[in-house]
């Protein structure tokens, strides 16, 4: 008897493979798209999540929620304060703590920014329907819950022994 084997299962890469190469290629489609604004991806990625995490936030919180230690982060703060996209304050309640906002030209330059990535978004969903774009939302939700479970046990396993 032949066993039917789930189409995820026959991608050349594991899924989570896969998920990794399509998410580079995603990223090198907004970079290349925002390279005349004079962002290479870790400004641009750096500016999104500044704008996310809201103005104000610490370089600390910016560096853990991109995933990046704080000498590169600090290096990418750098260059967008060249640019006059950012400035850095010293928090006034914690004095070795920075916290960040956009400058005007910043701002302008997210507004740009967004307005690309809304595009590159239509032509990546392109041929979607918005229920398929939802389970896709909502599967990939799940899986990083069970990505951070897995990591959470796997810890606990090897703190116990």
């Amino acid at each position: 008897m032949v066993k039917n084997i789930p189409f995820y299962e026959t991608l050349d890469l594991t899924l989570c493979g896969n998920m990794g190469r399509v998410h580079r290629l995603c990223r090198e489609a907004v970079t290349v798209a925002v390279e005349p604004l004079g962002l290479t991806q870790s400004r641009w990625t750096a500016l999104m999540h500044i704008n996310m995490l809201k103005e104000g936030v610490t370089q600390l919180a910016l560096s853990q929620s991109l995933g990046i230690e704080m000498p590169s982060l600090t290096r990418t703060l750098k260059q967008l304060e060249e640019q006059s996209l950012i400035v850095r304050r010293v928090d006034e309640h914690d004095k070795r703590s920075k916290k960040l906002y956009f400058t005007e030209q910043g701002r302008s330059i997210l507004h740009t920014l967004n307005e690309r990535i809304t595009d590159i978004k239509a032509q990546l969903y392109n041929g979607f329907s918005h229920a398929q774009l939802d389970a896709m939302a909502y599967g990939l939700v799940k899986m990083e819950e069970n990505a951070l479970n897995c990591i959470k046990s796997q810890t606990k396993a090897k703190n116990d022994t």
